[in-house]
């Protein structure tokens, strides 16, 4: 039953079965206007079906929004992380967590519009993507009324849902009437699977869930070599051809796909406490990855690198968690742009079955000095009798300690 009043409400709506039964389920359980918002995220369906199957449920044109936001999802905060070098738990690279707070802000932005009391959304009870969601909407508008209908309503089983989705005339595909072998969320940076099929962690992913990765065993026995040219941190160019940031990275998407790239089959700690399985597909952003540690690698100096990676678990635990718009993701977010001020030059990638290495990298800024590493003899600012008093400075405690040990007869 409605807790409160709610007279308009704007709804993340994919115009899939699920969120269609929350789009009749608002309407006949809180007597209110609806408004779908549905975003082109990169995930590569047309949205077309979803403003169709909106206007059959009774949505008004003008309330039925959609956006092309792949553009502003890359370059504001797919790139923003990527910075970062962002890994939840050491290997995850967040692409389910990183849309949801674009999407939450679309949904204030069109409630505010169009004058809405309240948003929804249709992540369920269980998971992280409700916290994401509601963080996002209440940093943006804290006034703001949720409607999270899988924390609500009595439809607790398939069958339930389908029934609900017949007795008002919702369409229903016959591959929905079953029960789904797992869940997939999709965006330009990635798709995520999982349930069902993938609940038992000893089991091997089966081949049929993969989607945007080919088998790395199958892929070309010839090695792809790439270029990608860095500003400041962000990829600007393939193979020295100029993109934008969503082009760049469906480029990427692309050649990751054909060799079999991004693969990760991961048990995770989810922020609402329980462990969870699941298949990662991010062909583009592991290959972004790796070449974006590559410029770092002669641009930062050692102490900016190395807080960096002290600072990333923290920046990376908060974007998982869902806070993206709170001020401690925001106080790094600067510290990690500064230290992005000097990271630009080109990498050399080699792509290969499942793989992808840095082979080559160059940069106008580059803090790797071959005439001072080199064994031959030069005129270098360093000299070896120097390294002697550095190390007995450093073992000086170490000698301390072991002078104690030695007393005490340890």
């Amino acid at each position: 039953m409605a807790e409160k009043s709610v007279k308009k409400v704007v709804l993340a709506y994919s115009g899939g079965l699920d969120t269609s039964i929350i789009l009749k389920w608002l309407q006949t359980t809180y007597s209110c206007e609806v408004v779908t918002f549905t975003a082109d995220l990169g995930q590569g369906e047309e949205l077309g079906p979803a403003r169709d199957k909106a206007l059959l449920l009774g949505i008004k044109p003008e309330n039925i929004f959609m956006e092309d936001v792949r553009e502003e999802f890359v370059r504001d905060y797919v790139f923003p992380m990527f910075r970062a070098n962002a890994q939840y738990e050491g290997l995850y690279l967040l692409g389910t967590s990183i849309a949801r707070p674009l999407i939450a802000k679309k949904q204030i932005e069109i409630a505010e519009k169009v004058g809405a009391d309240a948003v929804s959304h249709g992540a369920t009870g269980k998971g992280n993507d409700q916290v994401r969601f509601e963080l996002g909407y209440y940093a943006l508008k804290p006034d703001v009324t949720i409607i999270a209908p899988w924390r609500e309503w009595d439809l607790t089983s398939r069958t339930k849902l389908i029934e609900f989705a017949e007795q008002h005339q919702i369409p229903i595909a016959k591959d929905k009437r079953g029960e789904a072998p797992f869940s997939v969320d999709a965006n330009l940076l990635h798709a995520s699977s999982e349930g069902k099929v993938l609940e038992d962690p000893a089991i091997e992913v089966p081949d049929y869930v993969y989607s945007r990765t080919i088998d790395p065993e199958k892929a070309p026995d010839k090695p792809t070599v790439i270029t990608i040219d860095f500003e400041k941190g962000d990829p600007v160019a393939i193979d020295g051809v100029k993109m934008s940031p969503a082009t760049l990275l469906a480029k990427l998407n692309e050649l990751g796909r054909a060799n079999g790239i991004g693969r990760l089959d991961l048990v995770e700690n989810r922020f609402v406490g329980m462990k969870s399985r699941g298949m990662y597909e991010t062909p583009g952003g592991t290959i972004l990855y790796f070449a974006h540690r590559g410029i770092e690698s002669i641009t930062l100096d050692r102490g900016a690198a190395h807080l960096k990676d002290e600072l990333m678990p923290k920046y990376a635990e908060l974007v998982y968690n869902g806070f993206w718009f709170s001020p401690e993701r925001e106080m790094l977010q600067v510290l990690i742009d500064k230290s992005q001020e000097f990271v630009t030059g080109r990498v050399t990638m080699k792509l290969y079955k499942g793989s992808a290495w840095v082979i080559g990298r160059e940069s106008p800024y580059s803090l790797y000095d071959q005439e001072l590493v080199t064994f031959e003899e030069g005129a270098v600012a360093y000299d070896h009798r120097d390294a002697a008093g550095f190390i007995r400075l450093n073992a000086l405690r170490l000698r301390t300690l072991g002078q104690r040990k030695k007393k005490l007869g340890l």
